[in-house]
């Protein structure tokens, strides 16, 4: 119950939404670029882990080797740096005040997913 409180929280008062939308729009302009549809795939992941991050969880896919890996430092180079740069500074700035400490621990937990997308799946956190 609290997981869902805190999860329809996020969607109105965190970014959840926006966050959300943005990995969407990012995720349909790598679609269009048929090179890219990896990039949209993790971007869609992105999306879908932003819209609902409590009780989830992302974890390392058992299949991914080398290919991710090589994807990943490109990714890090185009995007995630900057996606991951933009998710500590709300990070931060929501962990300053007290209502917006769940919301913080959130975008820091997107950190990771930012940064290193490719070759990881979200789970359910047990």
């Amino acid at each position: 119950m609290i997981r869902f409180l805190l999860n329809v929280l996020w969607l109105v008062f965190g970014g959840g939404l926006v966050l959300a939308v943005g990995y969407g729009i990012a995720a349909l302009i790598c679609f269009v670029l048929v090179v890219t549809i990896p990039f949209g795939v993790a971007s869609l992941r992105l999306a879908s882990y932003s819209l609902w991050p409590f009780g989830r969880t992302l974890v390392p896919k058992p299949g991914a080797g080398a290919p991710s890996g090589l994807a990943n430092l490109l990714w890090v180079v185009l995007a995630g740096w900057w996606l991951a740069l933009s998710h500590v500074l709300a990070g931060v700035a929501l962990c300053v005040t007290i209502v917006g400490i769940p919301f913080g621990i959130a975008n820091l937990k997107l950190v990771p997913a930012a940064f290193w997308p490719l070759g990881r799946e979200v789970v359910d956190a047990p």
